[in-house]
């Protein structure tokens, strides 16, 4: 609606996964790098965790897209709400292996041949389980725990990515023989001042701007009324360009931030 006013190619404070979009933070920069080590090292297991907002998705949809398809196979499970039966079903489906049989040791055999078959092909196997805070069945947690059992004597045969909200942590915590077997952990903060004005720059550079839109106090404002969160920041610059368009300014001041957002905190 007001990308043709501003000169933008397309929206830029879009909450949604895109990689393009990605802002390497020295934290979400970090966090990636560790996933990246826990994948190529072949750990285990990793767990990144974050405040609703803070950008984990993105973080693990980038790291998707750098991952060469052909020494991984990438299994996403993005609804992990499941059954332990229907779990395993989700795992085999996002590695393309169709099988509806309700024999938990069916499954297993399955995944097991499956994970071997790319072993052989030169393949690594990874598992990201994103929203790993809603798993909310005890039992299922624990096949999380049971899948890093399959291993050869100098290796495992997956990598599991767990992803997920603050309370993830203690969820983990409570299966002991599970935490210990999490050897790369990472908690994810918000964006400080100077990374949320950069952020933004970055995320209008990359959808065609050609000047700056937002004043410097502005984004001072923006920075404490979003407190540093990368999808509050969206939602308010987002209101700030329709806000600006329909006023027909050149620039978002400090004003047109707080209209925004208020109108957000109301949503």
């Amino acid at each position: 609606m007001y990308e043709e006013y501003w000169g933008l190619k397309e929206m830029p404070f879009e909450n949604l996964p895109d990689p393009k979009f990605f802002y390497p933070s020295a934290e979400h920069q970090e966090a990636l790098l560790r996933l990246f080590y826990a994948v190529n090292s072949r750990k285990g297991a990793a767990m990144l965790t974050g405040e609703v907002g803070c950008g984990k998705t993105i973080l693990s949809r980038t790291l998707i897209q750098d991952l060469p398809p052909e020494r991984y196979e990438i299994g996403l499970i993005t609804n992990p709400s499941l059954t332990p039966i229907d779990f395993l079903r989700e795992i085999l489906y996002q590695l393309g292996v169709e099988n509806q049989t309700n024999s938990k040791l069916d499954l297993l055999h399955a995944l097991n041949d499956q994970m071997v078959k790319n072993f052989h092909a030169g393949k690594d196997t990874i598992i990201i389980v994103d929203e790993a805070q809603a798993i909310s069945n005890e039992e299922t947690l624990e096949e999380l725990r049971l899948l890093l059992n399959f291993q050869l004597n100098d290796r495992f045969l997956l990598t599991l990515l767990l992803i997920g909200q603050p309370e993830l942590k203690d969820k983990i915590s409570n299966i002991q023989q599970l935490e210990q077997r999490i050897a790369i952990k990472f908690h994810l903060g918000p964006l400080k001042p100077e990374e949320t004005q950069a952020y933004v720059h970055t995320r209008l550079e990359k959808a065609g701007v050609k000047r700056p839109i937002f004043k410097d106090d502005a984004l001072a404002t923006l920075h404490k009324e979003s407190r540093g969160i990368p999808r509050e920041i969206n939602n308010i610059c987002d209101i700030c360009l329709l806000l600006g368009f329909g006023a027909k300014v050149q620039e978002i001041n400090t004003e047109q931030i707080m209209k925004a957002a208020y109108a957000v905190k109301q949503v």
